[in-house]
């Protein structure tokens, strides 16, 4: 595998110490309604754009409803030279629950 899976604690002392750059890759009506800060909606565009043109060093957190997308993407991001790449287990689902 050539991404990692962390947990909602792992998640927030990740985005303290790495700044990573966080994709939320729900579809658009959930990610109005409520995403991680500074998250970013994943869109085909946005993957097009990170492919050619994004920093394949800076670290990335991507998440889902639930952690299944989330780790095909983050696949995805791996595969296309990205160094540091996170999927989120239990998705914002699991991140929103441990936040109330």
């Amino acid at each position: 595998m050539s991404y990692q899976n962390v947990t909602v604690t792992d998640c927030d002392r990740l985005i303290q110490e790495n700044n990573p750059l966080i994709l939320d890759c729900r579809d658009v009506k959930n990610y109005q309604v409520g995403h991680l800060d500074n998250a970013l909606h994943v869109h085909e565009g946005l993957k097009e754009s990170l492919i050619k043109r994004g920093d394949k060093q800076r670290c990335l957190l991507i998440y889902c409803y639930h952690g299944h997308a989330s780790q095909h993407l983050a696949e995805f991001f791996s595969d296309f030279g990205f160094k540091d790449v996170y999927s989120l287990e239990g998705g914002y689902a699991a991140w929103k629950e441990s936040n109330q």
